[in-house]
């Protein structure tokens, strides 16, 4: 019965946008008109429109059979970008293109974290304390809902978030239980990102969105999210103070205090809390940074994933299966995801494999759905899983009818939005490979291009690196080369004076070398040598 009445009450919000809030619409106005049709600066008008950038339109919503569902609504008015544009306000390019005209595609190449150079690897750390200690300029978050926010938008109320977290945020919320409104009545079988199909496209546009964010803070538009390939790991080879911090000394559940993410702070890690008092997760501190890796339950992951799940997850040649949801057998989906068995393909309830065994495994921050993105090892994972999943579409080549369209868990169809993103992307949309996107992955490529990137740029870049000290070392070897060369140069005309000087007094000699007496008669003389 609750489900029909939730229903009825989706049927009633049609059209509307369950999403993330750019700061133009974080507002009175834009809660009251429900649009969020910011003006871009290029030409001053709302998406562009005056450019050809985009137009502000409807939000339709599919109407394919799916679950009950209760959307968190907000706007039913955005912009819709034209051609390569993209951007809450069509301002910027969709992911893989570049320039001013967005006519440019470029491939940039995800690399293995440990196969970079220390100070590559050194550049990343740095890039994700940035976006931690730097508030996001287009984004903020809500912290109530719509409802507590007045029927005419009244009584606004959205943060202020650093980058990192609010991305942190974004993970939480596609995953957090529903408040239906009343004391204790909240809905928690719902997840717009994980148990289902959408799992493996939504995160393929999470990481791609996080890493255009980096790229925007830093102005380094060439960087690119590495992945940790933990195949046959025995530990948590990322787990180091130079990469993603190792453990502490005084705590095990601590990072080591040489790590830079030994002082983060986490956010939106305490649901029953928010389910209690049914508010919203508003990016406050709520403790350090949890991991403590391999110490998990080894009833539930005995061992992190090897060559050979991997190998076995890529052969099933079905995405989905059955009632697409956890217990589907024989689905990809679902056994990369981790509720399915990497040697068998059926569900295995009670256990975690593949990309949950990873979790389980850091038995800390990471280990629980909402919160598990406050750990950086989360990006460098799910790069990973990305790339698995790049595999299994260019091995199966599956065309897009193998989406579900019909009858997915909640959110999940392929028409459906993905929660909570603006600009707005649909789940069938990223059942693409990653090539259209505009990024690679350096083990992916062929051998020269792969000798290319992982061997002889690592090590171009790190003489790049050092050149200065080289030619510093160098000019100094040259100039102590040069002093001794003149020493030398000088020692041998000093001593070529001396041997002069010798032969001079030696041909102006006057005391004869053989004596004779006068008085024997025998003549004098001298020998010149």
């Amino acid at each position: 019965m609750r489900s029909q009445v939730v229903f009825f009450i989706l049927l009633q919000l049609l059209g509307t946008c369950i999403c993330q809030f750019p700061r133009p619409c974080a507002n009175s106005e834009g809660l009251r008109t429900k649009e969020c049709c910011p003006i871009w600066d290029g030409d001053g008008s709302a998406c562009g429109a005056l450019s050809g950038r985009g137009f502000c339109t409807e939000v339709l919503v599919s109407d394919e059979p799916h679950g009950p569902q209760y959307p968190h609504t907000f706007f039913n008015r955005t912009c819709r970008c034209a051609g390569n544009y993209g951007g809450f306000n069509c301002g910027e390019c969709r992911f893989g293109y570049w320039g001013p005209s967005c006519a440019e595609y470029r491939e940039s190449v995800r690399r293995n974290i440990l196969t970079m150079s220390p100070a590559e690897q050194q550049k990343f750390i740095s890039y994700l304390n940035l976006a931690k200690n730097t508030i996001n300029r287009d984004f903020v978050i809500s912290t109530a809902t719509r409802a507590e926010m007045g029927e005419n938008g009244e009584n606004p109320m959205f943060s202020d978030i650093n980058t990192y977290d609010l991305f942190v945020w974004i993970h939480y919320y596609v995953s957090r239980d529903t408040f239906l409104g009343g004391p204790g009545n909240v809905w928690r079988d719902i997840d717009f990102a994980h148990e289902s199909a959408a799992f493996l496209p939504w995160h393929r546009v999470f990481l791609a969105h996080w890493e255009n964010e980096i790229r925007k803070l830093t102005g380094d538009f060439n960087f690119t999210i590495p992945y940790w390939d933990w195949r046959d790991a025995q530990n948590c080879q990322v787990c180091t103070d130079a990469l993603m911090g190792g453990r502490s000394s005084l705590n095990p559940n601590l990072i080591s205090p040489a790590s830079v993410f030994s002082s983060w702070k986490v956010v939106c890690t305490q649901l029953e809390e928010y389910n209690n008092r049914e508010v919203l997760c508003n990016g406050s501190s709520e403790g350090p940074l949890l991991r403590n890796p391999g110490n998990q339950d080894r009833n539930r992951v005995p061992r992190l994933p090897t060559t050979a799940d991997v190998e076995f997850t890529l052969s099933l040649p079905n995405y989905e299966t059955g009632a697409m949801d956890r217990f589907a057998n024989m689905s990809f989906r679902n056994v990369l995801e981790g509720f399915g068995s990497p040697s068998t393909g059926l569900a295995v309830p009670g256990q975690s494999t593949m990309h949950n065994s990873l979790h389980m495994y850091m038995n800390g921050s990471m280990s629980s759905v909402q919160g598990s993105a406050n750990d950086p090892i989360f990006l460098v994972h799910h790069a990973f899983i990305d790339s698995i999943f790049e595999r299994w579409l260019r091995t199966h080549q599956p065309s897009r009818s193998s989406y579900p369209r019909a009858n997915a868990p909640i959110g999940h169809n392929d028409g459906y939005y993905m929660v909570p993103f603006l600009p707005l992307y649909r789940n069938g949309d990223y059942f693409v490979s990653n090539k259209v996107l505009g990024y690679e992955y350096a083990y992916l490529l062929d051998p020269g291009q792969r000798f290319v990137q992982e061997f002889l740029t690592p090590y171009l870049q790190q003489a790049q690196e050092i050149w200065r000290w080289l030619l510093g070392a160098g000019i100094f070897g040259g100039v102590i080369v040069a002093i001794i060369a003149i020493l030398l140069v000088v020692a041998r005309r000093k001593w070529r004076r001396n041997q002069k000087r010798k032969r001079a007094s030696s041909y102006g000699e006057r005391q004869p070398l053989l004596q004779s007496s006068s008085e024997d008669g025998s003549a004098s003389f001298q020998t010149t040598m």
